[in-house]
């Protein structure tokens, strides 16, 4: 008879490799599967200072950290990417590119990727002034000028966060009007270090080792201006992982993984954890308190 796990994890950053500690206690049989390299997104982090119990350090180091954690618990991550899903049975299958798994729950932390602007420089100077985290980063542009990309709520709050700690905060957005709440709207136009670059687009974001400015275009006179800017945080939306998910899971606007306090989906014995759900708050300190949750319920479950 082929196995069947008691639990496969899909995805080794924050939320899945706490999934895998709080599973390993529990003695569940359970699979670790990753698509590339276990640490998740945060490994892209060029600091990271707001994790309780550790002091600042780069988000590669806290990465290495996280995975040496599991892996000195005795836990296997296996490199082997899921391309598809099927649901339909109690006993859940994951589709790999190399294999088929048979499980009886499923936690899935495969998480959500920034949305890039796709212009000469974003992905060279990624870490190196490119970011796409005010929250994360924007502590060590202090007395700076930076420039946040995007017109939305977080577009507008990360503009509100950084002029508190910036000295000069250029907001670019491509249309003439935000889509930013009205209150929003309204905090950031009367706060005085921020200035918006309206109908305009970023074409490219420049410098050597470190950014050291973005040239924009405007729309309706296109017009190239050059900006000497320090630091670009791009905050143009997050994509979820989910393509691999086909329709076997319910989203919700944006295709966010819809849960139930439990952390369970509308599929029984499926559960979404980390940045992939359906949150108000993005934060590695968030995707490890939802892997010790979600394997809490799921050994209920079983």
């Amino acid at each position: 008879m082929e196995k069947v796990y008691d639990l496969i994890i899909l995805g080794a950053g924050p939320g899945g490799l706490s999934a895998a500690i709080y599973a390993q206690r529990a003695k569940l049989d359970f699979l670790l599967l990753e698509k590339w390299l276990p640490g998740g997104e945060i490994a892209n982090t060029f600091e990271v200072e707001n994790y309780l119990g550790l002091n600042k350090l780069s988000g590669m180091e806290l990465a290495e950290k996280m995975v040496n954690h599991v892996q000195d618990l005795g836990v296997k991550i296996t490199i082997d990417p899921a391309v598809q899903v099927d649901f339909s049975q109690p006993i859940k299958k994951i589709i790999t590119e190399n294999n088929v798994y048979l499980t009886k729950t499923v936690i899935i932390a495969t998480g959500a990727s920034a949305r890039k602007l796709g212009v000469t420089g974003e992905n060279r100077l990624n870490g190196y002034g490119v970011t796409y985290c005010a929250t994360c980063d924007g502590f060590l542009y202090k007395n700076k000028v930076v420039a946040v990309i995007g017109g939305g709520d977080v577009a507008v709050e990360d503009a509100i966060y950084l002029s508190r700690i910036a000295k000069k905060v250029y907001l670019v957005h491509r249309r003439d009007e935000l889509r930013a709440a009205k209150s929003l709207q309204e905090r950031m136009l009367n706060t005085p270090n921020v200035e918006v670059k309206w109908d305009s687009t970023v074409e490219e974001i420049y410098g050597e080792n470190f950014v050291k400015g973005i040239k924009i275009k405007n729309k309706l006179t296109n017009k190239i201006e050059d900006i000497e800017v320090n630091g670009v945080f791009i905050a143009v939306g997050n994509k979820p992982n989910v393509e691999y998910l086909g329709n076997q899971i319910e989203l919700i606007e944006g295709n966010w993984i819809k849960t139930d306090s439990r952390l369970e989906t509308n599929v029984k014995g499926v559960y979404a954890v980390g940045d992939i759900r359906d949150t108000y708050l993005r934060q590695i300190a968030m995707s490890v308190s939802d892997g010790a949750l979600a394997v809490n319920s799921l050994s209920h479950y079983l």
